[in-house]
């Protein structure tokens, strides 16, 4: 394999993702679906389809948004796939298209129930690209990712980092969670293996580090890396729970849905891509991989 498609390409897994596959293939090539002409002469040796409209926490997107970018651009790119002479196709959906809460562990055969468009669009872009039947040399690869960070990402890690740099204690220290992390040097090494070994077979992947932290946890290890204080306080549910209620109301950043987010049990087996890939751990533990992101912070 030699010439790898990547839309999304200027984002942040875009980013990291084509740099770390150029030392294993000759060409990486960025693949615009906001040109006109994108399906024209489509050729390569596999896609990867990372573009899509992101979850906005602050609920102020328009629904139909996420169909038009999420569902029906894949949908689109999907066909192109088919009726070229392309072998693989990985598709980046989310752990969201299938469960907004995770009771105990999430694995790759449950029954999909979103809650928000966002999952909603995402959920309905898989369930076209499983309608198909897919022909024969061809791979189709359906990566469900949880919470992706690393070097250059701005998400709510770096919102608890500047929590901490702030020295502003953080409130949620009562609540007692279990999530899964993906740093993105695990990431970019799945995908690696998936194209490289054509052995593993078309199907849904989880793809999630190794162990669970608690947020709690993860506060410390900002702490502990940027050289302060623990500050974190733990204050009463009730008490949280009523200002994130008022925070719905004033559309303030400590809403229902950040607090959820931020307090919520979300663990994701990785079980499955590791058997194909025939290893028992990832290269990164969750806290290695975290380490080396809020150090980038730092600098």
């Amino acid at each position: 394999m030699k010439s790898i498609l990547i839309t999304g390409f200027s984002g942040f897994v875009g980013k990291n993702l084509s740099t770390y596959l150029s030392n294993y293939f000759s060409q990486i090539t960025p693949l615009s679906l906001r040109n006109s002409d994108w399906n024209i002469n489509l050729k390569g040796d596999a896609i990867i389809h990372l573009a899509g409209k992101a979850h906005d926490t602050k609920n102020t997107s328009d629904s139909s948004e996420y169909f038009k970018v999420n569902t029906d651009l894949t949908t689109q790119l999907f066909n192109a796939f088919l009726e070229s002479e392309i072998n693989d196709f990985i598709y980046f959906s989310s752990v969201k298209a299938v469960a907004d809460e995770v009771s105990e562990i999430l694995f790759e055969d449950i029954v999909s129930n979103p809650k928000t468009p966002y999952g909603q669009s995402k959920q309905k872009a898989e369930q076209y690209i499983l309608s198909k039947e897919i022909p024969e040399g061809k791979r189709v690869f359906i990566i469900r990712p949880c919470m992706i960070h690393g070097p250059g990402n701005k998400g709510n890690l770096n919102l608890l980092y500047n929590v901490v740099q702030k020295r502003i204690p953080y409130p949620l220290a009562a609540f007692e969670n279990e999530r899964s992390f993906l740093g993105i040097d695990n990431l970019n090494f799945m995908i690696k293996e998936i194209l490289q070994n054509k052995n593993i077979e078309s199907g849904i992947y989880n793809f999630a580090d190794d162990e669970f932290l608690s947020t709690k946890e993860l506060v410390k290890i900002i702490s502990s890396v940027s050289n302060k204080e623990n500050l974190s306080l733990a204050i009463p549910k009730i008490i949280i729970n009523g200002i994130a209620k008022v925070g719905d109301l004033i559309k303030f950043p400590l809403n229902s849905e950040t607090i959820q987010k931020l307090t919520e049990n979300y663990k994701v087996s990785n079980g499955k891509i590791k058997s194909v890939i025939g290893i028992k751990k990832l290269p990164n533990s969750t806290r290695e991989g975290l380490e080396k992101t809020i150090k980038s912070f730092i600098k």
